[in-house]
């Protein structure tokens, strides 16, 4: 069993991996800094305006439950890929396979009970992220409190 390499990013860090990766498309050879697999959680990848643009007809959209899934583990190039759970999004960065692909040696449900623990680890560390999240928004309010509209 291999351990899961993906690594969960934040929306900074999405932007810098596009940013550096736009800046390099025209090099013969380009060489990416942030090299490995990343998952962005609450976002989602779109064509519509209403959201972040980040490449010249592609925008990043908040989105809860749902997963980008960045991969730049040759140096030169960012794949991505919308995914509608962190399993599928797992499986897609481990293998290059979505779940509803047959040309594999492994099904999908036979990878994710495979590596069940490291996936409720990764899923560990997002419910911590967004506790984080609720605790600083409480705490904010607390110190900030909404002002009484006079009428």
């Amino acid at each position: 069993m291999s351990e899961i390499r993906a690594q969960l990013i934040t929306i900074d860090q999405a932007r810098s991996l596009l940013k550096e990766q736009h800046n390099q498309a025209n090099e013969l050879f380009p060489e990416l800094t942030l090299t490995g697999q990343f998952i962005l959680p609450d976002y989602r990848l779109t064509r519509k305006r209403e959201a972040f643009k980040i490449r010249k007809h592609i925008f990043l959209k908040k989105h809860y439950k749902s997963y980008v899934a960045f991969d730049s583990e040759n140096g030169q190039t960012l794949w991505m890929y919308n995914f509608s759970s962190l399993s599928q999004a797992l499986f897609w960065l481990e293998t290059g396979l979505k779940p509803g692909d047959s040309d594999t040696s492994m099904s999908f449900k036979d990878w994710q009970t495979q590596h069940a623990d490291s996936i409720d680890g990764l899923k560990d560390q997002l419910r911590e992220i967004h506790k984080q999240r609720l605790a600083k928004k409480k705490a904010s309010e607390a110190h900030h409190p909404k002002k009484k509209s006079a009428k």
